[in-house]
């Protein structure tokens, strides 16, 4: 169409009326099928001329970008962009004359936290810079998709990595934690050999020795530095059986069970630790649940680290701790909100890896676990958190297709 047109431009003066009317027409109903392909593509796009005005542009980049009502003119393209960040960036790369791929930048729409890669790229026509095309696409849900592959990759590198090195951890353990044992007895032995006797407590005061005293205190030393290790080894023990739970195929048993029920029961136990953390704590159950096949054992232990976490970043002031449950024709959501310090932005992507953790004393591996049990159950978790506005993790588990099953098998799920 573009050369019809220019040919037509060379013969103007020869063109009849019906000739020009046909050529408009035709290149009308091109430029509408060029607008609908334009409005089609998933991606934002703004063209600009070589002043960086904005002359075309399609729905996807204004609602990306939040540009009002945009009417042809004479507008600069970063000056119709709200977010400040993008605005200057525009500005910045389209003067320089920059070619920019995919920068990626944060941005809210209606509440909602976006994930946009901008990139702007030279037009060109006949070697001739005539302006610049800017690209605009929502990588959110790409990225989650990206985070979870890679958190599924490295659970399951773990299998492959160190199960014979924790078993070998684990023996010596063992071993260690037994004949410190035997050394605690031991001097336990020696201080009631060298108690002394009526005789010799008169020898001692005659001599003015304290040769009991001396030992009482070195007694007590000895005492505390084999507590201290008795500690350390139970500690790493634990951290080595974490670490031997999340590498192992794990067997569920699911069985009929109210997630309603078990959250009670998890808060009956964390009672008193809630209470000693100044948290107040409230319930937002749906009404008549749906019942679910889980296995009680391993969703409890999911919950309770949730919840003991949650308690943990709440420990230093107190806080509130907001439990709820709701349900659709697919799934039970569980939710776990709490008020506390939240999670940084650049951790959050992070937060489910194996060994991963903020805490100085943290073995990085609770979290992973309870990655690894929900997934065990087909389903899905995530988080949200905001610093200093709290953190809410979301377990979603999904409900037995009864419209699938079998006439009568329904009633055995």
């Amino acid at each position: 169409m573009v050369t019809l047109i220019r040919n037509a431009l060379k013969k103007f003066d020869k063109l009849t009326y019906e000739q020009l009317r046909e050529i408009l027409s035709s290149a009308v109903s091109e430029l509408e099928t060029y607008r609908e392909v334009l409005a089609s593509v998933v991606k934002g796009v703004l063209v600009c001329d070589t002043r960086h005005t904005l002359i075309l542009t399609n729905s996807h980049a204004e609602r990306l970008l939040q540009i009002p009502t945009w009417i042809e003119g004479g507008d600069l393209v970063w000056a119709l962009i709200s977010n400040r960040e993008i605005s200057n960036f525009l500005q910045e790369t389209l003067n320089m004359g920059y070619r920019i791929d995919d920068k990626e930048f944060f941005v809210d729409e209606k509440g909602v936290r976006l994930l946009l890669s901008v990139s702007v790229l030279p037009l060109v026509d006949r070697g001739h810079v005539t302006g610049s095309l800017i690209t605009v696409e929502d990588i959110t849900e790409k990225r989650m998709y990206e985070v979870k592959l890679r958190q599924v990759e490295n659970l399951a590198s773990l299998t492959t990595v160190a199960a014979g090195v924790a078993h070998e951890i684990k023996n010596p353990l063992g071993s260690l934690s037994i004949h410190v044992q035997l050394i605690q007895k031991l001097l336990d032995q020696a201080v009631k050999n060298t108690a002394p006797s009526d005789s010799a407590d008169k020898e001692a005061n005659v001599d003015g020795g304290s040769a009991p005293d001396n030992i009482a205190v070195s007694y007590s030393k000895f005492n505390k530095h084999i507590t201290t290790i008795n500690e350390e080894i139970q500690r790493l023990n634990k951290i080595v059986v974490d670490f031997l739970f999340a590498i192992r195929p794990m067997e569920i048993f699911p069985v009929r069970s109210n997630i309603n029920e078990l959250i009670k029961d998890i808060i009956k136990f964390v009672h008193y630790e809630l209470e000693n953390a100044d948290i107040k704590y409230k319930l937002r159950m749906e009404k008549d649940i749906p019942i679910i096949k889980i296995d009680k054992r391993y969703i409890k232990q999911a919950l309770l680290n949730l919840i003991k976490n949650s308690i943990e970043a709440m420990s230093d002031s107190g806080g509130q701790l907001t439990i709820s449950t709701e349900s659709n024709e697919q799934e039970i959501t569980v939710s776990i909100h709490d008020n506390g310090p939240g999670i940084p932005g650049s951790d959050i992507a992070r937060i489910f890896e194996p060994y991963f953790t903020t805490k100085i004393k943290g073995s990085g591996l609770g979290l992973t676990l309870v990655f690894k049990i929900v997934r065990e159950h087909s389903g899905e978790i995530a988080v949200k958190s905001k610093a200093g506005e709290g953190t809410c993790f979301t377990i979603k588990l999904p409900l037995p297709p009864k419209d699938n099953l079998l006439l009568g098998y329904a009633d055995y799920i």
